[in-house]
């Protein structure tokens, strides 16, 4: 049995140990989710890349693979976000989990019906407002992770969250192993949350092709690209992302319109849907239009490389840790070996505390 490290997170959530395993789309399923609950872990669905009929079914399965809290990451600026509010409520989701800042009634209704809310964030001032919306604690990515990420690193982004707000803090964005869950802790942190560490383990559902060309990657080898969807996202460095950041703009947005046309006929979504959500993006992210058609092209491509495993017409997000990291663990295996190397850590420099204390008694 592992050891544990209490944290106002694991309190907050009544989870084992303060690790989060992010909503990731197309890769957060049932399987990832239920193994990381299982295993002690806050796991969170990413349900942004389901249908809301899809979204119903894998919170089922899930459900009937645990039994203990996990969490379920929704686009607060979708046009049925409150139906998926409605369906964590009525099945008893223990978290949500909003990529963007939800609005205050939102997390208003959540909080009344028991729901844990923890936005993601990436800067102080987007925790203190979510926080005097009563958000229970926030993630914050560092300019490390993968996906949409901001130019911070996690090392100062982290530290000017804390000092802005009073709720727990969990810290995103090259965390993989102990001695970062032991730093974070150091900081101030309640966890630690991770997104390629867990997509690189058996029970992700990512093809093993795909996990091994995350494995054989160097630190070096991703890439902050703004051709993916008009927006800083961090992904591998590969031969399409060259393509991509090389073409021109009316090349990239041609593309983009095809790739939003088959999202639609997979999903089932109407065009209305799609461009009332592209007005809500527009609107809250302050984007262009060039930029809400290249957003709606994302899906595809992430679908392309990390559920059909095609490397050459997909794109793979990925953290910077990606290039340190060398083996498919379990979600338990995982998960022991972070706590108990952390423990040991945080032990270690107790000891050299106590150390100076007992040199200083010694010589009076």
């Amino acid at each position: 049995m592992s050891p544990r490290l209490r944290t106002p997170l694991t309190d907050l959530v009544g989870i084992e140990h303060p690790i989060v395993q992010t909503g990731m789309g197309w890769v957060a399923g049932p399987s990832l989710v239920s193994a990381t609950a299982e295993a002690g872990g806050l796991g969170i669905l990413a349900s942004a890349t389901m249908t809301f009929a899809e979204l119903e079914a894998a919170i089922a399965k899930t459900q009937a693979h645990t039994a203990k809290p996990f969490g379920v990451n929704i686009r607060a600026d979708a046009a049925d976000a409150p139906e998926r509010i409605d369906l964590l409520i009525r099945e008893k989701v223990a978290v949500a989990s909003f990529a963007l800042a939800p609005k205050q009634d939102l997390i208003a209704k959540l909080k009344d019906a028991g729901v844990v809310v923890i936005p993601s964030i990436g800067a102080a001032k987007h925790a203190v407002k979510v926080a005097s919306w009563g958000a229970d604690a926030v993630i914050v990515q560092g300019g490390e992770g993968g996906g949409h990420t901001g130019p911070v690193a996690t090392t100062l982004l982290l530290p000017s969250v804390l000092d802005a707000v009073d709720i727990p803090v969990v810290a995103a964005g090259g965390f993989f192993d102990g001695r970062g869950l032991a730093a974070a802790l150091a900081y101030g942190a309640a966890g630690v949350a991770m997104g390629t560490r867990f997509l690189l383990t058996q029970e992700s559902t990512v093809p093993d092709a795909v996990k091994q060309e995350y494995l054989r990657r160097q630190l070096q080898d991703t890439v902050v690209s703004l051709k993916v969807d008009g927006m800083p996202h961090r992904v591998l460095n590969t031969e399409l992302v060259q393509r991509l950041e090389h073409s021109g703009r009316w090349r990239g947005l041609t593309a983009a319109v095809g790739n939003a046309a088959r999202f639609k006929s997979m999903t089932g979504m109407k065009w209305s849907t799609m461009i009332r959500d592209g007005l809500a993006m527009r609107k809250t992210k302050d984007l262009t239009w060039s930029q809400v058609v290249m957003a709606a092209n994302t899906p595809m491509l992430l679908r392309a490389g990390l559920v059909e495993g095609n490397t050459e017409a997909g794109v793979l997000a990925a953290g910077q840790v990606t290039g340190i990291i060398d083996d498919l663990p379990t979600c338990k295996e995982l998960i022991d070996r972070i706590v108990t190397d952390a423990v040991e850590r945080i032990e270690t420099i107790a000891a050299l505390s106590e150390h100076e204390q007992s040199a200083g008694t010694g010589s009076n």
